[in-house]
């Protein structure tokens, strides 16, 4: 294809903003928000108004008819909203009324970008469609309704019937298959004949609301059959813009694909870093118009590189507005034009703005209209490798035999760390932009190149604007340079395999895969959520286990395999999140148990609740990567504030305090260790077994300690295992990867999460800028051979020189004694700093192991900055220390800056609170790194500067005297620095 430089007309470097208001000057779309909605009950005891997008529960809340439904024990005294049946209801005479001066030959979409779930859909008093899928977008044509209506309008329902109910009901069915006991989280409603977001129906740490609702927007779209000389800008295509519009349009851009790759590569073969870039563009359209194909072309536009495609042919469209013409266009670019996208800690994120300009009808007896849209996308290859290593890789570099599992970003292998990400809010037609860009910008603040799209939620959006968003997602990945591995809505459960489901499935796909096509931060796309290993179990414990094992391999290695591969060739696909890997890449065969004793192959997961193995380093996996752990804590006392009503629910093992705990639910899952107690003992256990614990004079005070030391523990134990998976990156398993299971704290713990609803970092996302830190320091104890290995770890591409302190203090702050040691760490490798066995030679002469501890610093050059990173020993848990009272000195300053002294003894995990109602983060006044949860020595003082997010938070003026300091001091002495007593309870 010919690549020619130039520049572009002036209309068309409008920007999106400029563009939008273009469009709704002169488009016929009406947005169906705009009508008056009623929401109703089946039997109609409850009448309410409804409204465009929303959700059941939301409509419900704003007439006063329930209250919040994460308050208190709400997913419990609130399930009789999802028990019943419920119907929105519209009069269409606004819309009718804009129809009066068109043309009787105009057409008319009704187009909903997202359904939850089960619904029947009248127009005009007509049945349109009866619909079954979450995850997609419907258009339907609802032209014979209106012209059959006439000027008497009639209204638009859309039914809802329970998705339990529907679940019950198809999987009672003679011919539904059964399946064996363990998906079942809260609600039995057979999920896996329902295409709904699977949390909805409890989770081990999600309440069951099970909503429904027109959850995302909704238009009615009306096309001419006239191409009169318009010039239209509209945004990323498919728009959903956020009001009405006057005037017909042409055509609708139904979907839209932007798939870059490098020339000749695909999912099986590598790419060639130095080939030209391939740009695949396919458009599907709805016309209003006949129009052959000699009249129309695609031209597209790169301005701020200058360069210009020729002019595509676009094929004849068919006036028709019930069909669907799909065409592609291939636009090849040099190499060296694009500069390439890279996660923010590999590179710059770089992004360009993509023009394509329609032009229609050129030629033909009317005058030629254009349509001109805008998208961003950036140039990277991506890939996940998962070929075997070479002997050569064995014998020299002593890496265990067995495959590969890691990414390369354009061309380079590099660690992954990141988090495992969760739906926002159970309800998602309330998730606001700006807490998902808070969300994303804390994961990159702490050093985290990746997110993980679990495949229980749901399927993340681009942007607001594009395919009824709602908010921000994919780009604003792009925009920080983060990536999204991201898996189909598919998780811990058989499938069953029905032409009826299949049929529904495949649209979903092949609609989610196209619309995130263009974004580079698109990682992968993974089939769904831990189901190879349950279908691995169930073929080796049931005598008819073959049948759910060819049927997981009919969807997950051969159906949704196919499908995304149809639709990108620049994303990877593997079947599971977790997965022993493949016996080939093409054609694409599952290795599942197929292995060789002794090789290592896919990659893995740890859970383990039992507090005395927490820190066992024999019971963590060793595996090439490791892209699920963790283990949950309580959230912020403050937090709570936005939860509880009550006084007396504000203790650790109140009654709503532990029913919020989902882990595990009520006659749920088994967990991997049957050992393991219940969520609220999993906590206990681990505070009491390695922390002081929590018991004041104020109860308060006592619970919030209770809030504050799990999430220390939480902190501990997954900052260990980080460590232990990074420095795996330089030993025979090769380990490339640690994604730790980080939820956004809506309910209780929610487990694992280091990030809570309100937006609040517990002491976890702080403690990632120390285990996430380019190159870090680590000491690791085996105390059963009282063995002391202290590394430095190192994710850098090239090898990395500094030097470590290493200085033991009793816990009333002297300094004992010190030594330094310089290292040179290779690149994705470690250096052993210290190596000793035996007490007597670890620690200073004299001392006895519960009154000190070591502090451990480096001091590197990285990539021409000086960097630093601290971590702590303590060779008995903290729980047997011989602490001593802090006296921690806290000074307030005007502007939110705090110095903290410790005027008494060493405080371990020294904390500074912000209060209710704020969001943001702690800077390090010498560092600007987020720095809390520390220890506080003696003569060593620390300065933190609160940066407040205005955009996220309900107090944009907090007092400085209402932050507080928590240490572990405080867990058995009520100081008047974090003392609670006086304080109301804010709801």
């Amino acid at each position: 294809m010919m690549l020619t430089k130039g520049s572009m007309k002036p209309s068309l470097l409008l920007g999106l903003a400029l563009s939008y208001l273009s469009l709704l000057s002169s488009a016929a779309i009406f947005d169906l928000s705009e009508l008056s909605w009623t929401l109703r009950n089946e039997n109609g005891s409850v009448v309410v108004p409804g409204s465009v997008p929303s959700m059941v529960h939301l409509d419900l809340e704003k007439a006063g008819v329930i209250t919040e439904p994460l308050l208190e024990i709400n997913d419990f005294t609130e399930r009789w909203v999802w028990m019943d049946n419920w119907t929105y209801t519209a009069d269409l005479s606004p819309f009718f009324a804009t129809l009066e001066a068109n043309s009787t030959s105009d057409q008319t979409l009704l187009l909903f970008y997202g359904l939850d779930t089960i619904a029947n859909i009248t127009f005009a008093d007509q049945p349109v469609a009866w619909v079954n899928n979450q995850f997609r977008q419907y258009f339907f044509d609802v032209t014979p309704h209106i012209l059959a209506a006439g000027s008497s309008g009639g209204n638009l329902t859309v039914d809802f019937e329970s998705a339990v109910t529907y679940g019950q009901n198809v999987s009672s069915r003679p011919d539904a298959e059964t399946f064996p006991p363990g998906s079942v989280f809260e609600i039995d409603a057979a999920r896996e004949y329902i295409r709904k977001i699977p949390i909805d129906f409890g989770w081990d740490w999600s309440p069951a609301f099970a909503p429904s609702g027109i959850f995302k927007p909704a238009y009615l779209i009306t096309l001419t059959d006239s191409t009169n000389g318009t010039d239209i800008s509209i945004g990323a295509p498919p728009i959903s813009p956020s009001s009405s519009s006057s005037s017909a349009d042409l055509i609708f851009i139904e979907e839209t694909s932007v798939d870059i790759y490098k020339l000749g590569s695909n999912f099986s073969i590598p790419p060639v870093q130095s080939a030209d870039w391939v740009l695949n563009m396919s458009l599907a359209i709805r016309s209003g118009a006949d129009i052959p194909s000699s009249s129309s072309s695609l031209t597209l536009t790169f301005p701020e590189l200058g360069i210009t495609s020729e002019a595509f042919e676009v094929p004849e469209l068919v006036g028709r507005v019930n069909e669907t013409t799909w065409f592609s266009v291939q636009w090849q670019i040099p190499d060296s034009v694009p500069k390439r996208w890279f996660p923010h800690n590999l590179g710059t994120p770089q992004l360009y703005n993509l023009t394509g300009t329609l032009s229609l009808g050129a030629g033909s007896a009317q005058t030629a209209s254009n349509v001109t849209f805008t998208l961003k996308t950036g140039f990277r290859t991506i890939r996940l490798v998962q070929l075997p290593y070479s002997q050569e890789d064995v014998e020299q570099r002593g890496i265990t035999p067995g495959d590969q599992y890691h990414f390369e970003i354009n061309g380079e292998a590099f660690y992954s760390k990141g988090s495992n990400l969760i739906p926002f809010d159970n309800f998602y037609s309330r998730i606001p932009t700006d807490r998902v860009r808070w969300v994303l910008e804390s994961a990159v603040q702490v050093g985290q190149n990746i997110v993980r799209v679990w495949g229980g939620g749901m399927y993340q959006p681009s942007e607001a604007s594009t395919a009824g968003g709602v908010y921000d997602f994919y780009s604003i990945c792009d925009e920080l340079g983060i990536l999204a591995w991201t898996e189909f809505s598919f998780s811990d459960a058989l499938q069953p395999i029905n032409p009826f489901l299949l049929e529904s499935i495949e649209p979903e796909v092949r609609q989610n895969v196209r619309r995130i096509n263009r974004h580079p931060s698109v990682a992968q796309w993974a089939g769904g959520n831990e189901i190879e290993g349950i279908v691995i179990g169930t073929n080796q414990s049931l005598p008819n286990g073959t049948i759910y094992l060819n049927q997981f391999v009919t969807m997950f290695q051969d159906f949704l395999h196919d499908i995304a591969l149809s639709e990108t060739r620049s994303v990877p696909y593997t079947d599971c999140s977790t997965t022993h890997g493949v016996l080939s890449i093409d054609p694409y065969i599952l290795r599942f148990e197929n292995g060789t004793e002794g090789n290592l192959y896919g990659n893995s997961e740890r859970f383990d609740y039992v507090a005395d193995q927490a820190f066992d380093y024999s019971t963590y996996p060793v595996a090439r990567f490791v892209n699920e752990f963790g283990f949950h804590s309580l959230p912020s006392f403050y937090t709570w504030q936005e939860a509880l009503t009550s006084p007396d629910d504000f203790s650790f093992n109140s009654v709503v305090v532990a029913s919020r705990d989902h882990h595990p639910p009520a006659g749920g899952l088994a967990f991997p260790n049957p050992n393991a107690p219940e969520g609220q003992g999993q906590m206990e256990d681990a505070v009491k077994m390695w922390l002081p614990t929590p018991g004041t004079s104020d109860s308060n005070q006592t619970f919030a300690q209770w809030c504050y030391s799990t999430q220390v523990f939480q902190a501990m134990t997954i900052m260990a295992e980080i460590a232990w998976y990074r420095h795996g990156a330089g030993k025979g398993e090769n380990n490339l990867g640690g994604i730790v299971w980080q939820l956004n704290d809506i309910w209780q713990g929610v487990s694992w999460s280091s990030l809570e609803f309100s937006g609040r970092w517990k002491v976890l996302h702080y403690g990632y800028t120390r285990a996430y830190a380019p190159v870090s320091i680590y000491p690791f104890w085996t105390p059963g051979n009282e063995t002391l290995q202290v590394l430095t770890i190192s994710d850098k591409f090239n090898e990395v020189q500094g030097s470590a302190m290493l200085t033991w203090y009793d816990w009333e702050g002297n300094e004992l004694n010190s030594s330094t040691v310089e290292f040179t760490t290779p690149a994705l490798n470690n250096s052993l700093i210290l190596e000793a066995t035996g007490l007597d030679q670890i620690l200073p002469a004299g001392k006895n192991a519960t009154d000190v501890w070591m502090l451990l610093n480096l001091t590197a050059e990285v990539d021409g900055v000086t960097m630093t990173n601290e971590e702590y020993f303590t060779p008995q848990p903290l729980s047997n220390a011989s602490l001593v009272d802090p006296k921690i000195s806290l000074t307030r300053g005007d502007d939110l800056t705090f110095t903290l002294s410790a005027k008494g003894g060493v405080a371990p995990w020294t904390w500074l609170e912000h209060p209710f109602g704020t969001v943001g983060v702690f800077l390090d006044n010498t560092t600007n790194l987020a720095s809390n949860g520390f220890y506080l020595v003696p003569g060593i003082d620390r300065t933190l500067k609160f940066v407040l997010n205005p955009a996220v938070s309900s107090v944009l003026d907090p007092d400085p005297a209402d932050f507080v300091v928590r240490s572990l001091w405080n867990n058995t002495h009520t100081g008047a620095e974090s003392d609670f007593s006086t304080r109301s309870v804010s709801v």
